[in-house]
């Protein structure tokens, strides 16, 4: 009997060593960039005021990709943070209106291998931004308050190829939102009404008809060494029209920063030569 349970257990012993040998090692390295964005602001809001204003915009992005666990090949994730500042004045160049805002996105996107060193993917995405303006010449409410929770489609498209011997690598992502909810006070309301407790109708649901935001960024990353630089073109599009109040905000920015990859390892395992290794954007 106890011979028995000896080989039993040898024979359990030696199936699992050899399912942790022949185990499949993934490594999937995390693709980040930090850059800084500077360009020009039009903005508009019919809260504040029915002029138009146009001056500078500038932003802090954080972006970062990753292979997915549960299929590395096939899916990746995104995401993203940002904070923008936009000063602009009024045509006669006497009223200024200050805006600043926080975003955040996370998607996880469907990836194709198209060609060789091309990678295309697209899937939902939800989105966070928060922000306020502030009108100073509007004595009695120079501020309007901006929030929206949405769900929408990201994609991108990301090509590497080579500048003689400089690898590059050229990508366009496009972020737009589909469906979600957003804050808006009525025509004339005041934000003290609001703390008064008038909080009827300041939560409308969010679609293509009255709220429109398009993120769209197109960048270069050019691989020196370890760390590589980004430059690209980053360009928004955001419009609300709601209890007759019209909202525009566009912006033009050109981007530099930093980019590179990341591998965290666990010194405590050794990694096997045959390990795969799924990068989300780079080759």
């Amino acid at each position: 009997m106890k011979r028995s349970l000896l080989l039993l257990f040898s024979i359990l012993f030696t199936v699992i060593c050899v399912n942790a040998q022949t185990e499949e090692v993934v490594l999937r390295p995390v693709t980040a960039s930090y850059t800084v964005g500077s360009g020009s602001s039009h903005l508009a809001d019919t809260y504040l005021s029915p002029i138009n204003y146009n001056g500078w915009s500038t932003s802090l992005n954080y972006d970062r990709w990753q292979a997915m666990k549960f299929n590395p090949e096939a899916w990746v994730m995104n995401l993203s943070f940002g904070f923008d500042i936009d000063r602009v004045l009024n045509q006669s160049g006497n009223a200024v209106m200050w805006s600043a805002g926080v975003r955040a996105s996370w998607g996880m996107l469907h990836r194709w291998n198209v060609a060789k060193g091309l990678k295309l993917g697209i899937g939902p995405a939800v989105n966070l931004d928060l922000g306020c303006l502030y009108l100073d010449r509007n004595s009695n409410n120079p501020v309007a308050a901006k929030a929206a929770f949405t769900v929408g489609a990201s994609a991108y498209a990301a090509y590497n190829f080579r500048l003689r011997r400089l690898p590059v690598t050229l990508m366009w992502q496009p972020s737009l939102p589909v469906v979600g909810a957003f804050f808006s006070p009525d025509y004339g309301e005041l934000y003290y009404e609001i703390y008064l407790g008038n909080h009827g109708g300041l939560a409308h649901c969010a679609w293509w008809g009255n709220y429109f935001n398009l993120d769209n960024l197109v960048s270069a990353d050019f691989h020196f060494g370890a760390t590589s630089l980004r430059a690209g073109y980053r360009g928004r599009i955001l419009s609300s029209k709601v209890n007759h109040l019209v909202s525009n905000h566009f912006t033009h920015q050109f981007v530099i920063g930093l980019s590179g990859e990341w591998l965290s390892l666990n010194p405590r395992k050794v990694i096997s030569p045959k390990a795969k290794r799924y990068n989300a954007l780079f080759e």
